[in-house]
């Protein structure tokens, strides 16, 4: 079975990447190491292709409450111009997807889902529209869209000097889960300021054919910050030093929003697919936890972790901390265990001690 390609697929290749199938795309793992691509990120920028991300329009007059009815919080509501996490959850409360919805009017928002799931979302999306009768049309137009994030303390002054000279002032003042439709060297195109890394970072978004002209602009204006292209290894390690989950780790079916430590994006007092299954729970079984280790041997995930010789959950995903020297990891334990607290990871059969920590591991000052 051949591997769906972004855009930018070609221009991956000419810059010797290392590729591999993510989710059913052929995707960049690295250009040239993963530490060096995690340093230009949290020292300069950096810059990935993740044009894989579902981009799924919902336009109508119903559109504010399809979203309503299919996530766990309120999405009508949002301002225009503004974006907000959310879940989406099955009958049962377990996690389908997480994922970011834009507002960009009265009747029209894009909901960027993972690659992995984004079939699954629109499908869901066009179901649960039906099943309240809603005048909503949902398209997914991940196919035919590109989306190319820049990301890091440079990332700002690099866009600035690109953007459109009528548009620099808004993009400058563009704050965090914000977003707009501005133009880049004359692009069109459609930015947000979100980011998965930990780092003050932007998504540039546009028609698929302006992809690689994008990708050469940015990276040109880059060069004298010190850009680099960056592949899903370095997003990984970004991603867990800033206590992000990610979906297949932290998040799945087998877990509710709460036993995944996302219990926060839930509104409960709205009526959506999944919220009875999630009113009737108890105490979770879980609960998502920092972990902080010394010496160089990274606990990865499905390490069991015990305390006093007794099991109580196991690492979801675990790294050598390219910032920070040591080693890292989000696991799914038993709910109440306190800030500081000894356990012991089974790392390839030999005990690890490592600590219960506060989230974020690491925090930008940018």
């Amino acid at each position: 079975m051949s591997l769906n390609v972004t855009a930018l697929e070609t221009k991956h290749l000419e810059l010797g990447a290392t590729m591999t199938d993510f989710a059913g795309w052929n995707m960049p793992l690295r250009y040239t190491s993963d530490r060096e691509e995690h340093t230009a990120v949290r020292e300069r920028a950096g810059m990935f292709d993740l044009s894989h991300m579902g981009q799924i329009r919902v336009e109508g007059p119903d559109a504010g409450a399809v979203l309503d009815y299919s996530l766990v919080n309120i999405l009508s509501g949002m301002p225009i111009g503004r974006a907000r996490y959310s879940l989406m959850v099955d009958q049962a409360g377990g996690i389908i997807d997480d994922l970011i919805v834009y507002r960009n009017d009265d009747t029209d928002f894009l909901v960027i889902a993972n690659g992995a799931n984004r079939l699954t979302v629109a499908d869901e999306l066009t179901s649960r529209s039906a099943a309240i009768e809603a005048r909503v049309a949902i398209q997914d137009n991940t196919e035919s869209r590109c989306l190319i994030a820049v990301q890091g303390p440079a990332s700002l002054d690099i866009l600035l000097s690109i953007i459109d000279e009528e548009d620099r002032a808004a993009v400058a003042e563009l704050g965090y889960y914000r977003h707009g439709r501005y133009a880049l060297a004359g692009v069109p195109i459609h930015l947000a300021r979100t980011g998965y890394t930990g780092e003050r970072g932007y998504e540039v978004m546009a028609d698929a054919n302006a992809a690689i002209q994008l990708w050469d602009i940015i990276a040109t204006a880059g060069e004298a910050h010190g850009l680099q292209p960056c592949g899903l290894s370095a997003r990984d390690t970004l991603r867990l030093e800033a206590g992000m989950p990610l979906y297949g780790n932290e998040l799945s079916r087998d877990v509710t929003p709460a036993g995944a430590g996302q219990g926060r994006v839930v509104k409960l007092d709205h009526e959506f697919v999944g919220a009875q299954a999630l009113r009737s729970h108890g105490d979770p079984a879980t609960s998502l936890y920092g972990l902080v280790g010394e010496g160089r041997r990274a606990a990865r995930a499905g390490s069991l972790i015990r305390i006093d010789g007794e099991d109580v959950g196991e690492i979801t995903s675990g790294v050598l901390s390219p910032t920070l020297g040591y080693p890292i990891a989000l696991a799914l334990l038993k709910p109440g265990i306190g800030e500081g607290q000894a356990v012991v990871a089974d790392v390839r059969g030999k005990d690890q001690p490592m600590t219960v920590t506060a989230l974020p591991f690491y925090q930008s000052n940018n």
